[in-house]
């Protein structure tokens, strides 16, 4: 069994505690939490768990073998830095870092100790990503031409990040775990409404290699919460709908065929409108077979799904959007 400390337990660090102490692989040892009233909480529903308000209680246990942190974005590389520096397994909410070269430092860090270094990009974990995956992979969809996801609602503000690192960080974490793929360029647009600075509402568009083509809409000012991404194949199409409880993924049999005519300087295209097919899709809680990936790759030493590569390439994307944001929508080349 291994031993395990979770760094904060506020809006997302209260539902990692509850998923990590259910797993019988691990026990969560330590709640590290300053803020007195959430401490408490923690107290009154956890009496097991050690909850302290230094960090360095947890760096300086030799029986703990990994830290989970769960705090804001700006805090992350200097909570994973210590982690990894003292012989930790390290864990860390989404976004890796709030910057390209450091989430390349950690990932560094990491391998050159033999640690596992991830990131809860907990969609990854879905029954609905899952079964996407097995299908771009089985070629059941055909070649991928175009990716379009929407993921927009009200609020939450974040008071660091624009709205791309907070919402695009799932959806490019879902494209790359896709396609495997790195874009050639980067484009986006955003607009701050709070005064501070901070988009809060932005547009993200990323081109591949073979015409292949992703775009992100992304926003905490909107009326209703969407959770949506289009996947146009050559074969077929799919609609992942993440707020249908129901019926999460259609697969269209539906797409279209070019015919010209050069000589004459014809465009004709032959349109195919077929089935509509809803699978099944196991509905497991996401976060608790992340929590499992974690723990497992700690026993075995193996990469977990949501790695290091994967959370330093959304890093990447991210800090590039932001500043093609700030230079008035640039196309950015990604060398």
């Amino acid at each position: 069994m291994k031993n395990i400390g979770i760094v904060g337990y506020g809006y997302w660090g209260k539902n990692l505690v509850r998923n990590f102490k259910v797993l019988s692989s691990c026990e969560v040892k330590y709640v590290c939490e300053k803020d007195p009233d959430s401490a408490a909480k923690c107290k009154e529903l956890y009496s097991a768990i050690k909850v302290v308000p230094d960090y360095e209680t947890l760096l300086n246990d030799d029986a703990l073998d990994g830290i989970v942190i769960a705090t804001p974005v700006d805090t992350h590389y200097a909570f994973a830095k210590l982690s990894l520096e003292n012989g930790k397994h390290t864990l860390v909410e989404k976004p890796l870092t709030d910057s390209h070269e450091k989430a390349v430092e950690l990932k560094q860090m990491a391998d050159d100790k033999g640690l596992i270094l991830m990131v809860d990009h907990t969609f990854l974990y879905t029954g609905s990503v899952k079964y996407l995956k097995d299908n771009v992979d089985a070629g059941e969809f055909g070649n991928i031409t175009y990716i379009d996801s929407i993921r927009i609602n009200l609020g939450l503000f974040q008071h660091d990040v624009n709205v791309l690192w907070d919402l695009a960080s799932h959806d490019i974490s879902i494209v790359y775990y896709l396609i495997g793929q790195k874009p050639k360029s980067i484009q986006a647009t955003g607009i701050s409404h709070t005064n501070n600075n901070i988009e809060n509402i932005a547009y993200l568009t990323l081109k591949y290699e073979n015409n292949l083509i992703v775009h992100f809409n992304c926003s905490w000012v909107s009326p209703v919460k969407i959770r949506q991404m289009l996947i146009g194949g050559d074969k077929k199409m799919v609609m992942f709908n993440d707020m249908d409880p129901n019926e999460k993924i259609k697969i269209y049999d539906t797409g279209f065929k070019v015919r010209s005519n050069e000589e004459k300087k014809i465009f004709n295209a032959d349109y195919r409108v077929g089935d509509i097919y809803v699978p099944q899709v196991p509905l497991t809680e996401a976060l608790s077979l992340m929590a499992e990936d974690f723990i497992n790759s700690i026993i075995n030493g193996i990469e977990p799904r949501s790695n290091s590569e994967l959370g330093v390439h959304v890093v990447e994307i991210l800090e590039i959007a932001e500043l093609s944001i700030k230079n008035k929508g640039q196309e950015i080349l990604l060398d």
